[in-house]
């Protein structure tokens, strides 16, 4: 299992990726569990009104959080690409330039 985590604007977003041996979540929704690198993590939007209040550099905005959308993979390539991108793209969402986005990827998070 690893993490990879994105930090940016003074937070930061991690989400999982199980490889082959690993235990995925087993959910309605999970991905097929014939994929061998399965890939989870939050996604989210700014909002007007409601939501979590997050402070991203420095302004405090709104933050409405979807359910997690597990996606499998076949490579562990592929899947950290992914994963990456999900990640820059969650920062872009709240108005945060993707080229700050620091990326760490931690092996054998468990």
């Amino acid at each position: 299992m690893l993490l990879i985590r994105g930090t940016a604007g003074g937070t930061a977003l991690t989400g999982t990726l199980y490889e082959p041996g690993d235990e995925p979540p087993n959910y309605r929704g999970a991905p097929d569990e014939g994929a061998p690198y399965v890939w989870v993590c939050d996604s989210f939007y700014e909002v007007e009104s409601g939501g979590q209040l997050q402070k991203v550099g420095d302004r405090e905005i709104n933050v409405a959080f979807e359910s997690p959308s597990p996606r499998g993979f076949e490579t562990r390539e592929r899947a950290m690409e992914a994963a990456k991108e999900h990640v820059r793209t969650q920062f872009q969402r709240v108005s945060v330039d993707a080229s700050t986005v620091a990326i760490e990827v931690v092996e054998d998070a468990e």
